[in-house]
């Protein structure tokens, strides 16, 4: 067993001959240019580290491959690609820095080269539902770029494996290669993240300002929330002020139990304390938070971390934005800045179909009032009788017919107009 640094390692020499040494210098050349030509050619994260996983094992003669990446709070790594396909694994492995082989890799930033039972080694750690995890050799990289630790490289044998010199030297290098591509991808999904954000705001700025009604702009809003934010679930829950309690009034989530969810009482749940405080609260899982109060529909549902934001206009919360992932999830500042924004936006849309109902509604009153009054003119003078005997036979005609008074008073004018 050995614990090597990056760039420093001295295993036992040995002489090679000539033309098996040009044939390995030629089959890493090889991969290496495979490796260069699967970063230079993909820019997606997945697809760049599965191909890189593949060629490591095809080249390398290895039994396995595995790539952990550090997560964003630079405390554990999460493994991310292997050479067996683990999809309920993917993502879900963890593990700390210092813990087991690979932590101990991240943490010391040097290489761990195990030619046999490496079970055995006081560092290691087992996943039972890793059948790697049973292999007898093991060769831990770091992978770095720019000087900055981003995951480990794992390759493993099913038998005792001699770890060469040139082996080493290889998979440093590859190390290297796989932390230009992580960077890269990185950055090409933070920009593809940027330009979807941009256009999700755009497009909800065009629906606030559109002529829709309101519950087609929620359900509009929180459906493009929902894939801005790569939530499962996003929801709208509006205060009705006179009882006290949120609604949920809009959201793309196709179970009707979670939109029958019970209303909740204002200083109660997450969302009804977001009403309080008037600022956004991050649960990170939902059902073991004991201020959440629907953990069983939130295990039905798949739903573990929640950002819950207000939605403020003038300093008054009308509502909450509620944003939820399916695992567990900590919300940045720029994911929190990001879903304020969309909750101010949609509390302005409800401002402005207020406003706008209000204008409609003085307007009705404004033509009725109008046409009351022209119609009581032309009984007045067909019938001698006073205003107040004209307005009670409008009124009259109203509540048996069933029909508005404004209804009722064109009807007089048509008639007038017909009989002249």
């Amino acid at each position: 067993m050995a614990s090597l640094p990056l760039k420093k390692s001295e295993p036992a020499k040995k002489r090679i001959p000539i033309k098996t040494a040009l044939l390995e210098k030629t089959r890493e050349l090889e991969l290496l240019q495979h490796i260069t030509e699967s970063i230079s050619s993909n820019l997606e994260l997945d697809i760049v580290l599965k191909e890189i996983v593949a060629l490591v094992v095809e080249k390398t003669n290895a039994d396995a491959c595995l790539i952990y990446l550090i997560n964003e709070h630079r405390d554990a790594l999460v493994l991310q690609a292997s050479k067996i396909p683990h999809p309920k694994l993917i993502g879900q492995i963890r593990v700390e820095m210092g813990e087991g082989i690979t932590g101990w890799v991240a943490r010391e930033q040097r290489v761990v080269a195990i030619g046999e039972n490496a079970g055995d080694d006081p560092r290691f750690k087992a996943f039972k539902t890793l059948p790697e995890d049973r292999y007898e050799a093991f060769l831990s990289v770091p992978v770095i770029s720019k000087e900055e630790m981003i995951g480990v490289l794992n390759i493993q044998y099913k038998n005792p494996h001699e770890h060469t010199e040139g082996e080493l030297a290889l998979l440093s290098t590859i190390s290297h290669q796989v932390g230009s591509a992580i960077s890269n991808a990185r950055l090409y999904d933070e920009m593809k993240k940027k330009v979807m954000q941009i256009d999700t705001l755009s497009r909800l700025s065009s629906t606030i300002t559109s002529d829709r009604y309101i519950e087609e702009i929620l359900n509009l809003i929180v459906t493009m929330t929902a894939g801005m934010m790569d939530s499962t679930i996003c929801s709208i829950m509006l205060l009705d002020k006179k009882l006290g309690e949120l609604k949920i009034v809009a959201t793309q989530s196709l179970s009707e139990e979670y939109r029958r969810k019970a209303n909740v009482k204002v200083g109660e749940s997450v969302s009804g304390k977001t009403v309080i405080e008037k600022k956004p609260i991050a649960i990170l899982d939902v059902t073991t938070n004991p201020l959440y109060h629907f953990s069983e529909l939130a295990k039905k549902e798949g739903i573990c971390s929640l950002l819950s934001v207000p939605m403020m206009i003038k300093n008054k919360v009308v509502g909450v934005l509620n944003s939820y992932t399916s695992e567990k999830h900590h919300f940045n500042d720029e994911e929190i800045s990001l879903l304020q924004v969309v909750a101010n936006q949609a509390a302005v849309a409800m401002e402005n179909t207020s406003l706008s109902e209000q204008t409609s509604a003085m307007q009705e009153a404004l033509e009725t009032r109008k046409a009351v009054e022209r119609a009581k003119g032309i009984l007045m003078k067909q019938g001698s009788v006073t205003e107040e005997e004209a307005f009670r036979l409008i009124q009259r005609q109203s509540m048996n017919n069933r029909k508005t008074m404004r209804e009722v008073a064109e009807a007089v004018i048509l008639t007038s107009k017909i009989n002249r």
